[in-house]
């Protein structure tokens, strides 16, 4: 008669032996192996598998909230970015130890707010090379959120490597009753070292959400969910664990066209916000400012204002791109609805919002002044 095996081998023992006795049947003798567990292992057989190594990933710290800290603990809204240096930021949260082997850098101690092209160059060279290193798995930036949304999609633009690349930044300083940077820090070490994390793109990891750093943005100010994507999240990370529901499908990384290595420059882009009752002013001076693209962040369907078609029309035909966005957080603008964008020879921002227009114009105008490009561009990208 065979016994079924039991998860408690010393609890079924005692019962194998009543059953024998019941059944007339002899007893071998019980060795102390039975009891005790498995002998330890000879020199030359095989023993367990070691424990996986753990993902090595460098923190890139650049300022921001997460790096903040208030006159009081109650102060949630009120304080002073970019205070805490990177090595205080990693020592704040020890059970990142426990996740990953981490390192940190300090590109910046800045508010976000204060991000020029010149700086978004700078840290995408320094990530560009940091993911070329055998020794890098992934990297995290902390970064303010008022532009976390720009950087990020500048670096999936122009960064090529499947390396994880994540963004993370706190809505509440350090000091404040129920800061959410360590929790946000640790999720996005968690996510850089993750290995379903690749090829991903660069992504935003905060309030326990994963999000692609293409179409998020930040739609709130004072409250920690503060980011979303018409689109939805990529995934979530809880308890340490990455789950994901979607992947992007827009060209970025290895896919992409442009490559930050062979940038050193951005061409001004302004954005000019629409509304009722507008005047042409703003364009005109975006122009003699310098600006070789305007982006109208028009109402509704980037609907332009009867009154300023002949201005853009002659702006464009001055040379400088004109690429219709929209100030409404969802939906996508349609190429030749409202406008015809064909006739003008304007472009449109497709799902964009204007800030990241601005950021894909930015890149682009190093590459083409072609505007068939420029669409094909915002189509794909």
């Amino acid at each position: 008669m065979q016994l079924a095996p039991s998860a408690s081998r010393p609890r079924a023992l005692p019962m194998a032996i009543a059953l024998a006795f019941g059944l007339g049947l002899p007893l071998a003798p019980i060795s102390g192996s039975a009891l005790e567990g498995p002998a330890p292992a000879k020199p030359g057989e095989a023993t367990a598998p070691a424990v996986a190594a753990k993902p090595r990933v460098v923190i890139v710290a650049t300022g921001g909230t997460i790096a903040g800290a208030g006159a009081d603990a109650a102060n949630s809204a009120t304080y002073q970015a970019a205070k805490v240096p990177v090595d205080k930021l990693i020592a704040a949260v020890p059970a990142i130890a426990q996740v990953a082997e981490v390192r940190g850098e300090q590109a910046f101690q800045i508010a976000s707010e204060s991000f020029t092209n010149a700086q978004w160059i700078q840290l995408a060279k320094q990530v560009s090379a940091l993911v070329k290193r055998d020794d890098v798995d992934g990297v995290v930036i902390t970064h303010g959120t008022d532009t976390v949304e720009e950087t990020a999609y500048f670096l999936d633009l122009v960064v090529k490597t499947d390396k994880p690349i994540v963004m993370v930044a706190s809505m509440r300083p350090s000091t404040a009753i129920s800061a959410d940077g360590a929790l946000n820090l640790l999720d996005a070490v968690v996510v850089a070292g993750a290995k379903d994390s690749r090829g991903k793109g660069v992504l935003l990891t905060m309030n326990d959400e994963i999000q692609a750093g293409r179409d998020t943005t930040k739609r709130v100010n004072i409250k920690p969910s503060a980011f979303f994507s018409q689109w939805g999240p990529l995934g979530m990370v809880v308890e340490g664990k990455t789950y994901w529901f979607r992947a992007p499908v827009k060209r970025h990384g290895t896919t992409s066209e442009f490559d930050i290595d062979s940038i050193d420059a951005l061409p001004e882009v302004a954005i000019v916000y629409g509304s009722g009752n507008m005047h042409p002013e703003p364009y005109t001076s975006a122009v003699a400012g310098g600006a070789k693209a305007i982006i109208h962040a028009g109402t509704g369907n980037g609907s332009v204002a009867g009154y300023l078609v002949d201005t853009l029309k002659d702006i464009r035909g001055k040379g400088v791109q004109i690429i219709r966005s929209s100030r409404v957080g969802d939906g996508f603008v349609l190429r030749n609805a409202e406008q015809p964008d064909d006739k003008y020879d304007w472009v449109v921002a497709h799902d964009l919002n204007p800030q990241k227009a601005k950021i894909l114009a930015a890149i682009a105008l190093t590459k083409t002044q072609d505007t068939k490009e420029l669409q094909r561009i915002f189509w794909e990208y």
